[in-house]
């Protein structure tokens, strides 16, 4: 009886631990590479992710262009953290608490505290793209 116990206590300990280390194992990989940021301060700009538009390459998280009719923004290199957020949404929010869930396709190396989005975005917003650059608010979203 006490083996068949301390069968079952030695069962349960290791179920436990291998529990553990799955949870550890299945975070988002990018996770660990920067800090989830919420209601940061930042100047929307204009950006244009599609072939030819003002010079510049396809976008560094997936070496494609994009359509300005997608919710796609770069971040300044600080923000964009060598690549962790490829991929990612993060929630843009302007002066009126209009709220727009987009995805990070690319880095704005050189600039700072900004984030450039697809004339897209600053439609859905009703802003006038011909303003150039917006305060707004941005935060990681932990899907």
């Amino acid at each position: 009886m006490a083996s068949t116990t301390n069968a079952a206590v030695i069962s349960c300990v290791v179920l436990v631990v291998f529990l553990q280390v799955s949870c550890a194992v299945s975070r988002h990989p990018a996770e660990s590479k920067f800090e989830l940021r919420q209601n940061v301060p930042a100047v929307m700009t204009v950006n244009g992710f599609q072939q030819g538009e003002g010079g510049g390459g396809p976008a560094s998280c997936d070496g494609q262009f994009h359509s300005d009719d997608e919710f796609v923004v770069s971040l300044s290199s600080e923000w964009y953290a060598g690549g962790a957020r490829c991929g990612r949404y993060i929630r843009i929010v302007d002066s009126f608490n209009i709220g727009i869930n987009v995805k990070v396709v690319d880095e704005c190396a050189g600039c700072d505290n900004e984030v450039g989005a697809s004339s897209h975005i600053w439609k859905s917003l009703n802003l006038d793209t011909s303003q150039g650059e917006v305060n707004i608010r941005w935060s990681d979203l932990d899907f």
